[in-house]
């Protein structure tokens, strides 16, 4: 993932260690089988499988490490309520676009083929987002958004 935090948060070195531990011990990346899937639908039809993250670990670790992700995937971010969220690349390996919606699965926001952050120190790592209130958060490889016409406005369904 792009990881996320909430404006003026600022997390703690030793959870980005566990969380960098937690990634080391056991996870083959890809395999989703302890992680559930979301089918999401674009306006034009397309559909996806987006790993579905919602516990802290989950929403920290994000597509940290990933090599790869396949076109037909994504990664769903559901928060506990709507508010503002940044993400960032830290530890991210793959450009991806990120799309931010609403308690409505509207779109709000977009940063598209967002580059990776392979950088030593997360504070070197830019951070995206940010300018609306979000729920939900829909990453996928770049170039997919703009690949089905996705914009400002729409809604996904899932």
């Amino acid at each position: 993932m792009a990881s996320y935090y909430s404006k003026g948060m600022r997390i703690p070195p030793a959870l980005i260690v566990a969380t960098l531990l937690f990634n080391a011990c056991g996870s083959t990346p890809g395999v989703t089988d302890e992680i559930g899937l979301t089918q999401i639908t674009f306006p034009n039809g397309v559909r996806i499988n987006a790993e579905t993250m919602r516990d802290d670990i989950e929403l920290l670790k994000g597509m940290m490490f990933r090599e790869s992700l396949p076109q037909t995937r994504g990664m769903l971010f559901i928060h506990p309520e709507e508010a503002i969220f940044h993400y960032w690349m830290y530890r991210t390996k793959i450009p991806l676009d990120i799309i931010w919606m609403d308690h409505d699965r509207q779109i709000v926001e977009m940063s598209l083929d967002t580059p990776p952050c392979q950088s030593a120190s997360a504070k070197d790592c830019t951070n995206y987002g940010g300018q609306f209130k979000s729920k939900y958060v829909l990453e996928v490889n770049a170039g997919v958004a703009r690949k089905n016409g996705l914009k400002a406005g729409d809604t996904l369904n899932f």
